[in-house]
């Protein structure tokens, strides 16, 4: 199995993940004054919906990339209060969606894509999996932990 094929199936991972907290009391919180995990979720939604936007769809259509810096804190808490506006069957099926828009883009894009450096080398496609593989793993071990906790 080559990189790109073992990133993607790395980052396929949430997909499975969030189905199967699908019956979690998804407003309990992840430690004492941390996020609930409809707020991890949620969150995870809007990064994937941001980078599939800015960059992972205009680089499939050969078109600039629009990310931007931002205020990560802010985003952060935007994307909580967008979770809190939508029911737990939206936020999965919106999760599921946006990572399969990425993942079918990323899967059809050229090895030239997949290790190009784009705005300016401060965006890969590579580098960008393994950044979001390795925060996608950080907040599954936050849930998981918090799933053994209630058992």
């Amino acid at each position: 199995m080559n990189e790109k094929s073992r990133l993607l199936e790395e980052f396929k991972e949430w997909i499975g993940f969030v189905s199967e907290i699908r019956e979690m009391d998804w407003q309990i919180t992840i430690a004492e004054g941390k996020w609930s995990v409809q707020d991890v979720v949620s969150h995870i939604l809007l990064w994937d919906k941001y980078f599939f936007e800015a960059a992972i769809n205009p680089i499939l259509n050969n078109k600039p990339l629009t990310l931007t810096h931002m205020d990560f804190e802010q985003f952060n808490q935007d994307a909580i209060e967008y979770g809190k506006t939508k029911t737990k069957e939206e936020l999965i099926k919106m999760t599921i969606q946006y990572r399969n828009m990425i993942l079918e883009s990323i899967e059809s894009f050229e090895d030239d894509k997949f290790t190009k450096e784009y705005a300016n080398g401060k965006f890969t496609v590579i580098s960008y999996l393994r950044d979001f593989i390795w925060h996608d793993q950080h907040h599954i071990r936050q849930i998981d932990e918090l799933k053994r906790k209630a058992m």
